[in-house]
């Protein structure tokens, strides 16, 4: 079951592919129901929180019509970062499952696990690796293309200044 859905986060990571941003993507299930989807918006919105989590968070909130996501689970293509993790923890979901590790930000096992910080009030259980080779090519693939261009790029204005 988890692959399911960790499919359908990794079709979220692929809008925001088409739309230039880095394709991380995240979808909250409810009983066997995707109440919440959101992609990486950074650059598009020029804001910062607008990670793929907090944009699946805020629409699974308002589906619910509740700030607690007791009973749901967040899939996410790339591990939680600091600010999504708290969101997690505030929004007392119980369960996240995330493809990718992230060794520059990670924070559900990585640099450090604020899911299962035993000092909150609540902590969430984490499953990582899920479609791993997936959700990393897709990250990988995504910086490739973006490191071409700008060698193109500095290769033309090279080309232009001589």
């Amino acid at each position: 079951m988890e692959e399911q859905w960790m499919k359908a986060a990794i079709e979220e990571a692929e809008k925001a592919e088409k739309a230039g941003e880095v394709p991380i993507g995240c979808v909250i299930v409810y009983q066997n129901q995707i109440i919440g989807r959101g992609y990486n918006q950074r650059e598009c919105s020029q804001q910062s929180a607008a990670h793929a989590e907090m944009l699946a968070i805020k629409e699974a909130c308002a589906f619910l019509g509740s700030w607690r996501l007791e009973d749901c689970t967040l899939y996410v293509t790339l591990e939680p970062c600091p600010m999504c993790a708290g969101a997690v923890v505030q929004s007392r979901i119980p369960h996240v499952v995330y493809g990718a590790p992230d060794p520059k930000a990670g924070c559900a096992g990585t640099l450090m696990n604020l899911l299962e910080e035993e000092r909150f009030n609540h902590r969430c259980s984490v499953q990582s690796n899920v479609l791993l080779e997936e959700c990393s090519h897709l990250l990988t693939a995504f910086f490739q293309k973006l490191r071409m261009q700008k060698r193109q790029e500095k290769k033309k204005t090279k080309e232009v200044e001589e």
